[in-house]
């Protein structure tokens, strides 16, 4: 009887349910963390340099977080669904408890680098002394997000999005909520420091992804029983020892981790050039508030489309990997080219009206720091490129050419770091070249999916 129920429950989302859930995920994350922005550039005593304060710090978190934990998610959920499609739920349960012990390693570690070299970083590579506090904030945030990354991953092949939607935007609820309470205090506290309030800003960030992974926690205790039984009804299962399996995981997660590294390595070009060189022409304070009218307020805007549009490329992971599993060719046809469509009628709007609307959107959502329109205009015209990349990465990386998004990305890198050193000081140029940058990286991406969809 029991198995009978198992059979006849509907355990997994068809991939259209997956992309809609993560696609309204994302966008009430977006709006969450378009509220926080909007009230720290527009506190007193925070704004650009606040903001300029946090994003120095952020990058340097993101870069040790892509290291521990970014390309998690993809790599299991690719194991995972792969596992599944044929039946062996005892080996796709195995790969999940393996991830997470390697995993929750790798975060403590990432965690005990930033918390300790905290003080060398910022005054010796950003050279903004202020961002020391909020680089030993964001530290335990490293372990919380590598755990949570494997348990999303182990949902997300399980073709269980909502499960990854849900904790991301009661993570995002957290951390809006938390960053204007201890923003609040902290001024209160301080009289009005924007050093700490930077720093509070990313300790709720912290708490926020501690939040984030219990939910999962919690969620997977509730699943342990039907968990258990898909494992005794396991078939095609093959013994594997222990390294083999580790070997496995880091062989599909570090081409997809070398990705988001050089896409960190990318961003931190500017933390490491902008205020550098605009020093040489301005005083400190107002470089650190150019770099964060880039850092703060166009990167969250270009970014709204992309996150968006993020739910296609974490869903067709895993639904090309089990199609590919089951050499379903047309499956894979099929959803790759509707995500692409999709994506296109995403990106080429949203480029257009940002480019057009660039200064009435920055006086309509930063009345007290509307600066920066020139920037948002020329940062625009890569919107486009990066969401078509952004999916054909998905789809790349779900059917095993998981190295081809790398070498791309690593295009654009270059194409930024031969830029003479005089273009970094002028962020208008910066901005053109990482277009043109993003445009070369697409047309790589693009060439080696239409060789799978044909």
């Amino acid at each position: 009887m029991i198995k009978e129920k198992l059979k006849q429950k509907p355990k997994k989302e068809s991939f259209v349910q997956g992309v809609v859930t993560l696609i309204f995920s994302q966008i009430l994350i977006k709006i969450l963390g378009l509220v926080y922005t909007l009230y720290l550039t527009n506190r007193e005593g925070f704004g650009d340099k606040g903001n300029g304060i946090v994003a120095s710090g952020y990058q340097i978190y993101a870069m040790l977080l892509t290291i521990s934990s970014i390309g998690v998610p993809s790599a299991i959920s690719k194991l995972v669904s792969e596992r599944i499609a044929i039946g062996d739920h005892k080996g796709a349960h195995r790969i999940f408890k393996i991830a997470f012990a390697t995993f929750a390693f790798i975060g403590l570690i990432g965690s005990l680098l930033l918390f300790f070299g905290a003080r060398m970083i910022a005054n010796e590579w950003l050279q903004i002394p202020e961002a020391e506090m909020t680089l030993v904030a964001l530290a335990p945030a490293i372990f919380f997000v590598a755990i949570a990354s494997v348990m999303r991953g182990y949902f997300n092949g399980r073709q269980s999005m909502k499960t990854t939607a849900r904790s991301q935007t009661l993570e995002q609820v957290f951390k809006t909520l938390l960053t204007i309470i201890i923003v609040e205090i902290v001024a209160m506290l301080s009289n009005v420091s924007t050093e700490w309030m930077a720093a509070g800003a990313n300790l709720a960030t912290t708490l926020a992804t501690f939040l984030g992974f219990s939910y999962l926690y919690l969620y997977y205790k509730t699943q342990r029983r039907e968990i258990a039984s898909e494992i005794k009804n396991t078939v095609n299962y093959k013994q594997e020892r222990v390294k083999t399996i580790i070997k496995r995981i880091l062989l599909v997660s570090i081409p997809i981790a070398l990705t988001a590294i050089l896409s960190s390595i990318n961003k931190n070009i500017d933390s490491f050039t902008v205020v550098r060189s605009l020093k040489e022409f301005m005083p400190e304070d107002m470089a650190t508030a150019q770099y964060g009218i880039l850092g703060g307020k166009v990167d969250t805007l270009t970014n709204l489309p992309l996150a968006i549009n993020v739910a296609f490329a974490t869903a067709l992971v895993p639904a090309i990997s089990a199609a590919k599993a089951r050499n379903d060719h047309k499956t894979i046809k099929e959803k790759t080219s509707f995500s692409l469509l999709v994506s296109i009628l995403i990106g080429l709007p949203c480029t257009v009206g940002m480019y057009i609307f660039a200064q009435p959107i920055l006086n309509l959502l930063f009345p007290n720091a509307n600066e920066g329109a020139v920037i948002l205009q020329i940062s625009s015209l890569a919107t486009v490129f990066t969401i078509i990349d952004q999916t054909i990465n998905g789809a790349l990386q779900g059917y095993g050419k998981l190295i081809i998004p790398t070498i791309s990305l690593g295009c654009r890198c270059n194409s930024k770091i031969n830029i003479k050193f005089d273009f970094s000081s002028n962020t208008k140029y910066r901005s053109k070249w990482s277009c043109l940058g993003f445009s070369g990286m697409s047309c790589c991406s693009i060439h080696n999916c239409n060789n799978i969809i044909n």
